[in-house]
């Protein structure tokens, strides 16, 4: 595991980022995939904000790996495009002064059923965001989400075809809740895929631990690694009763389902642990 920077969504474990840097040390990460900061959106804080961050992260000895923003996360039907590309180069400022090597990104939300139709489109966007982008020495990484053009392993095979210079997060359990097979959507898109999304899903959607789910996620980081990747971010999305502890009496332990944890802490805690299970 010594090879491996695990990172993590820490606003999972607290909202607050002194609760996320103390979910990080307790876990012995890397570091941090950014997406909230004490209430908002790593998308819209300040760069003031982001250089306070970047303090205590450096005081803790962790690092900003990724900047978890929602770029391309707008409609391609309606939403303002200009204002996106003003928002993405706010993103690459702050990502400059957290010193975040990658920002996440994504290919727009397009109805069901007409992505071929919108195929220009989400094309002449992804381009357009790409150009910002140039010179800035950050990789620009697309992930596989529900309901965008990318969602299926043949549409992201496509963008990263399309945009050489783009590269590939690869999540599991996106693509489960996509109905994809995770081992075909791997083989096809593993040679661009820069790192994983550590996260796992039963048949009927339900994010679970990884190893716990369909996704196949301990095949997929045993070849990841064998190839030399060597990072990847841990993204919860557990189930959380924080009403759990208020049904139980001193000692006993409600069981009111196999994968849902009492608060934020531990459901980040037991997402990490997983992990940690199927290295």
């Amino acid at each position: 595991m010594n090879d491996l920077r695990i990172f993590a969504f820490a606003d999972e474990a607290c909202g607050q980022m002194d609760g996320q840097i103390r979910a990080m040390r307790r876990n012995a990460l890397n570091g941090l995939e950014i997406r909230g900061v004490d209430g908002e959106n790593i998308a819209d804080i300040t760069l003031e904000k982001a250089r306070e961050v970047r303090a205590k992260m450096d005081d803790a000895g962790l690092t900003v790996w990724s900047m978890g923003s929602p770029i391309g996360k707008i409609s391609i039907e309606t939403d303002a495009f200009e204002a996106h590309l003003d928002k993405l180069r706010h993103v690459l400022a702050l990502a400059v002064v957290l010193g975040a090597e990658n920002v996440r990104m994504f290919s727009f939300y397009v109805p069901a059923g007409r992505q071929q139709g919108f195929r220009g489109k989400v094309m002449d966007w992804m381009g357009r965001m790409l150009e910002v982008s140039e010179g800035s020495g950050i990789a620009m990484c697309h992930e596989n989400e529900k309901g965008i053009y990318g969602d299926m392993a043949d549409r992201c095979d496509d963008l990263l075809n399309a945009f050489p210079s783009m590269q590939g997060i690869f999540d599991p359990a996106n693509f489960v809740q996509c109905g994809q097979d995770t081992l075909k959507a791997w083989a096809l898109l593993k040679h661009r895929i820069k790192y994983l999304h550590i996260k796992d899903a039963l048949s009927d959607g339900r994010v679970v631990p990884s190893g716990c789910g369909i996704g196949n996620v301990q095949a997929i980081l045993k070849d990841f690694r064998a190839m030399g990747g060597n990072a990847v971010t841990v993204e919860p999305h557990l189930s959380v009763f924080e009403g759990l502890k208020d049904l139980e009496q001193a000692g006993q332990r409600t069981q009111v389902d196999a994968y849902c944890y009492p608060s934020s802490d531990a459901a980040f805690d037991a997402a990490c642990d997983a992990l940690k299970r199927i290295l």
